[in-house]
């Protein structure tokens, strides 16, 4: 059946306008990044978290010639952040920096507004680190071996202190009195501040913590460095032991990464991954992170998306063993 010109026409006009439609999408699809991208930070301004986002954005704002800003959205142990960014638009122009308590927090929360494994898509791994055992110094111990026989000998006699219930600081904790058959007293605070203030005053005994919050107070003569709780020696502070030295299988290393919304596009999370791993390779940012108790850790989005499926049911296992529960 023969079609009329003003059909032949019509039907011209309407592929043309598809076509027209189809161009832009195509292009914003590769020209990404359009716009400035936010990472959001789900803590105040000053933490580890925070610190790490603001020289990874300014590193990326130079590698991908586009701005990349910091919001800091806090509150509910940075739930409220998190779930922000869970609840974009999948499209790689809003990320969220998280670190290890991403993992903790779902262990032990039965009501978080999202869900770690399905919600987000990871992007890359930023650093890990070991966290570093301390204690006040009139504490009777100055190796691993003679911290686990002190506290055999005296169960419930000391406490430890943390940054709060579900935070790194409890589990790595945790860890240690299962694995060395030891019993710790647990004392809670609002932030890592008041917890090194404490154990400088003997109010508690023990802290676990990064390197950061502890290491000027060891370096002043405040408070006592034991071990570090990696499975080897680290170079965050390579005069300490390893506290598996003392305890087999103790090995606890905090991280911290970046995260999209799920849904966002395969090839934008890929080439989110890239870049930042070419910041992380970068002689300043090896000093930045050392300074700040971490390492390099880059990882594809698969080996970080494994990261975290592994992580939770292993944090899930200590808390119901140790009976950890939410506030």
């Amino acid at each position: 059946m023969s079609t009329s010109p003003f059909s032949r026409r019509r039907t011209c006009i309407a592929v043309a306008a598809l076509c027209a439609l189809g161009t832009p999408l195509a292009q914003a699809q590769a020209g990404y990044p359009s716009k400035p991208i936010t990472i959001v930070v789900p803590y105040a301004p000053g933490g580890s978290n925070d610190n790490f986002a603001r020289v990874m954005a300014k590193g990326l704002t130079t590698a991908l010639k586009q701005t990349v800003i910091v919001d800091n959205k806090s509150g509910a142990s940075g739930n409220t952040g998190t779930a922000f960014v869970a609840k974009s638009a999948p499209d790689g122009y809003t990320l969220v920096a998280v670190s290890s308590s991403l993992v903790t927090n779902a262990a032990i929360q039965t009501n978080l507004p999202f869900d770690a494994a399905k919600d987000l898509a990871p992007v890359a791994m930023m650093a890990r680190g070991p966290f570093i055992v301390a204690v006040n110094n009139d504490f009777p111990a100055r190796t691993p071996k003679e911290l686990v026989a002190v506290l055999k000998a005296a169960p419930g006699k000391y406490a430890y202190a943390s940054s709060g219930i579900a935070s790194t600081n409890q589990f790595a904790t945790e860890q240690l009195k299962s694995l060395s058959g030891t019993f710790l007293l647990h004392v809670p605070y609002r932030g890592i501040g008041p917890a090194v203030t404490d154990l400088i005053s003997n109010q508690v005994q023990v802290l676990i913590s990064s390197g950061p919050s502890i290491m000027p107070q060891v370096r002043s003569g405040r408070i006592r460095a034991i071990a570090v709780t990696s499975a080897e020696p680290s170079p965050i502070a390579p005069e300490l032991p390893a506290m598996a030295s003392a305890v087999p299988g103790y090995d606890f290393e905090a991280w911290w990464g970046l995260l999209a919304p799920a849904g966002t596009p395969p090839e934008i999370v890929a080439q989110l991954n890239a870049e930042v791993n070419k910041v992380l390779a970068t002689p300043e940012f090896k000093e930045f992170l050392l300074k700040e108790g971490a390492l390099p850790y880059p990882q594809t989005p698969a080996q970080f998306a494994a990261t975290i499926a592994a992580d939770i049911p292993r944090w899930k296992k200590l808390a119901q063993q140790q009976k950890i529960l939410p506030e």
